[in-house]
Formats: structure tokens, sequence, C-alpha cells
């Protein structure tokens, strides 16, 4: 199954073996520019970037046969880009990963902690999800 990245991300390599994969790069920019707030935004400016989203995404639908998309973002627009997607037939879903803590001493004796995620799955939308 294919999935659409409609995040600001590239996927993981673990995410691409799950079918992950990502716009062209003319619509990948769109995307970036719809998820980015730089102000408080009002309620019909979210509405209007979820609808501009989920028209996107239902280009990819029509001309690639997607059924899902991988969202993710300011959460006060993705409940609105929930909708939108689900009204057009499309099935949202959010990126599950863990968070592994590694601990790398430094030659100087320093302690440099990273965190790795791994993705584990994908957490599925649907109407009746949104609606209960």
């Amino acid at each position: 199954m294919k999935i659409l990245n409609m995040t600001q991300h590239a996927p993981t390599k673990e995410q691409k073996e799950n079918g992950v994969f990502e716009p062209n790069a003319e619509d990948k920019e769109v995307i970036r520019e719809y998820l980015t707030f730089n102000n408080i935004p009002s309620k019909r400016n979210i509405k209007m970037r979820a609808k501009a989203l989920s028209d996107i995404a239902f280009k990819y639908n029509i001309e690639q046969g997607i059924q899902k998309v991988l969202i993710g973002g300011a959460p006060y627009l993705m409940s609105s880009l929930e909708r939108s997607l689900i009204a057009k037939g499309l099935t949202p879903v959010y990126a599950f990963s863990k968070r592994v803590s590694k601990e790398i001493t430094l030659p100087d004796g320093s302690v440099e902690k990273k965190m790795i995620f791994r993705h584990e799955g994908f957490i599925e939308l649907n109407i009746r999800d949104i609606t209960k």
C-alpha cells in the first residue's frame, strides 16, 4: 500500500519500506508552506490550509490510487486536515515511533546523548474515530 507523505519531514528508511513516498518537489514545497505557521492563524485560514492539503492528496488518489496520507504538524491544523481527508475518502495516518536513547562518551570524557526515533508503525483514523 502506498502512503503519501504530507509532513515536513523526509520519510525514514523504515517508513519507505512500509510504502511511504514523497510527493513531487513542487507539491512538497506547497505542503511545507501550508504546514508552517508564522502567526496565529484564524479558523478560516486553518480550514483553507486543510482543504488545500487535502486537494493535493486527492490528486495523488486520482493519479496513483493512494488511499492513505501520512500527516503531522501543528495540532490545531490536524483535526481539520483529518476531516478534510476523510471527506475525500482518504485515510489519515500518523507515524508511531519509539524513542531510543544512546549515550556516547566523547574523547574529552563528556557524554553526548542522542535520541533515535525508530519507526514502529502507523495509527490510522477513520470517520468513526473522529465522530465519537
